[in-house]
């Protein structure tokens, strides 16, 4: 079984900065990519961006290309997303996930963590 916790959301006004974690736990999963996906009131969960549990691949949705960055702490089982330049549309709940069953863009996982909520004003 694996344990996902983020933290890190909040409120922040438009051209702020967050930094999510995703701390993950309970068994090993060097092989895994690790996402990160974002639900809107009234909209399906999308693909922020993911990384390769070694750390080497990083991708991102085109909306967030430029202002938010996935990385990784091997050391400490945890996956960060530094969010700059928010902007009001970026406010949602924010998850991490792992163990992909599909393809890794899609909201098919098999781990989720409980999510954090990211509100940007104008």
């Amino acid at each position: 079984q694996v344990q996902l916790v983020e933290s890190g959301g909040g409120l922040v006004q438009a051209g702020g900065s967050l930094r999510l974690s995703c701390a993950a736990s309970g068994r090993t999963f060097s092989t895994y990519i690790m996402g990160w996906f974002r639900q809107a009131p009234g909209k399906e969960r999308e693909f922020v961006a993911a990384i390769s549990w070694g750390g080497r691949n990083t991708y991102y949705a085109d909306s967030v290309k430029g202002r938010f960055t996935i990385s990784r702490d091997g050391t400490k089982g945890t996956v960060y997303l530094q969010m700059n330049m928010l902007k009001p549309e970026d406010t949602a709940v924010y998850y991490c996930a792992t163990d992909p069953t599909g393809t890794f863009t899609r909201a098919e996982y098999k781990y989720w963590g409980q999510g954090t909520q990211v509100t940007v004003s104008s």
